[in-house]
């Protein structure tokens, strides 16, 4: 069986075309000699003619033709033209200087032509290519961000580019996605290398790697296989790269999306249900108010209708809270801001009623007992007490609390302090998120995830700003920032 890379051997084309070509030559060159000898050419007309041909072969066919063209003509100029005619003087010099000089323009033109062919043909290579990438990277817009872009990539790459096989690997999705004809054990083709990324470009299969790169890292891998370039390959790679991390990016948004209407929804029925428990909450505690003023209780009696009217106020304060909420949430609250005292605000909030437990746990530091910031006395109040309260439900049993406040030319710094659970880094932003409670603290205590929300409502319709720390040595502190120049009323 005649092995196909040997038919080059026998093929007789390359023959018949290199026959034709010095049948040619020939010709030519018997026209030229013919027409200058018949004319009375001299030496240097009929010279120069001559190498007008060895310049015409070389640009036509190439440095071979062009030596051959060289060879002849100048026994042509030796026989036909140079005296003694029709004899051959080989050791004449100007037929050394004749063939000399037509080798090296044969070889000087055929070199340059042969340069503006490679180039003309990497032109028309990259031409084309970019037409591809082109019509690629518009198609690319034109895909279905919400399906996987994987089936529609390796679809489009072997179409436009007329690839054998392409194989692309998300990594995200965790799939794989193939076209063409791949061999057998190559079902995995794209996932393997990803995952050791060792393998390089197989010229034998004309088989192109690459690793896909979008953001901090790679994001899948792409396998070509066909006769393409390099460059071009980088260039798909690329597309590809940019089309996972647009699909990503779309996916984030809609959870997103999806998110934050699941929380407007949860959060429109809370406040529904705040409103409507409002009313009778009222009722009931001024009904129990009412039984421990008129009298006349036992003693069990009066502790039942003592804790009715303690759980209604705190059911009362949570649906104040959440109702103030969805107003700070839309901006309808309008801020009735004074000047106040920072120790009278201070000793207001451990004069609550909630915060009898920890009385004499609190240190209060003022570096000024003086400070005085404009802010709405109300809603600090109930800020302050959310920060207190979560200090009392946190904090190991007999461990000081301490409240602080500060003051420098910008801000009037408060803050809460207590020893206790600590709060995770990743936790530390998303706390004061409404409805959010840290998954290591939901068993800690009881609690809804709104307080913290309001506390940074309250600071943010004051122009402030709330933050916390947290660490096991130094324990928790919550911060309270509001400036103290007068700033615009909502």
């Amino acid at each position: 069986m005649t092995n196909p890379n040997d038919l080059r051997w026998i093929n007789p084309l390359p023959r018949v075309r290199g026959l034709a070509q010095c049948v040619a030559i020939c010709v030519a060159l018997a026209t030229l000699t013919y027409a200058g000898f018949s004319l009375g050419f001299n030496t240097t007309a009929i010279s120069f003619l001559y190498l007008l041909l060895v310049i015409a072969v070389a640009l036509r066919w190439g440095f071979w033709q062009a030596s051959l063209t060289s060879l002849l003509a100048v026994a042509c100029l030796d026989y036909f033209f140079m005296p003694p005619l029709f004899h051959f003087d080989v050791d004449n010099p100007q037929n050394w200087v004749a063939l000399a000089e037509f080798e090296v323009t044969a070889l000087v033109i055929s070199r340059l032509s042969a340069r503006e062919l490679r180039s003309a043909k990497e032109a028309a290579v990259n031409r084309t290519g970019m037409e591809q990438l082109y019509e690629l990277s518009r198609n690319s817009l034109l895909m279905d961000m919400r399906q996987s872009p994987g089936p529609q990539l390796v679809v489009l790459i072997q179409r436009i580019f007329g690839a054998r096989a392409v194989a692309l690997f998300d990594v995200n999705l965790g799939r794989q996605d193939r076209a063409g004809e791949w061999n057998e054990g190559e079902e995995n083709v794209a996932r393997d290398y990803y995952l050791d990324q060792a393998a390089k470009d197989d010229a034998s299969t004309h088989t192109l790697r690459r690793v896909l790169l979008a953001g901090p890292g790679p994001v899948g891998t792409l396998v070509v296989r066909g006769k393409l370039s390099s460059v071009v390959v980088d260039a798909l790679a690329s597309l590809a790269a940019i089309a996972i991390d647009r699909h990503q990016s779309l996916e984030k948004e809609e959870r997103a999306e999806n998110a934050s209407k699941s929380e407007q929804l949860r959060a429109a029925v809370m406040d529904a249900l705040a409103h409507e428990f409002k009313t009778p909450l009222t009722a009931v505690q001024t009904a129990s108010s009412g039984l421990l003023e008129l009298g006349g209780l036992t003693g069990s009696q009066r502790d039942l209708v003592a804790l009715i009217d303690g759980e209604v106020f705190r059911m009362n304060k949570l649906c104040t809270r959440l109702l103030l909420t969805a107003k700070l949430e839309k901006g309808k609250v309008g801020l009735q801001t004074a000047d106040v005292n920072v120790q009278e605000l201070i000793a207001e909030v451990l004069a609550g009623k909630h915060a009898y437990e920890i009385r004499g746990r609190v240190e209060v530091v003022l570096d000024d007992p003086a400070i005085t910031v404009r802010v709405d006395r109300a809603l600090l109040v109930m800020a302050l007490e959310q920060y207190m309260d979560n200090a009392r439900k946190y904090s190991e049993p007999d461990t000081p609390i301490e409240i602080a406040a500060r003051r420098s030319r910008a801000e009037v710094l408060i803050s809460v302090h207590n020893f206790g659970s600590t709060i995770r880094i990743e936790d530390r932003e998303r706390i004061f998120d409404r409805f959010y409670r840290s998954s290591d603290q939901k068993d800690a205590a009881t609690g809804t995830g709104i307080g913290l929300s309001v506390v940074r409502k309250a600071a943010e319709a004051h122009h402030g700003h709330v933050w916390v720390i947290s660490d096991e040595k130094e324990g928790t502190t919550f911060f309270l920032s509001l400036p103290t120049s007068a700033r615009r009323e909502l």
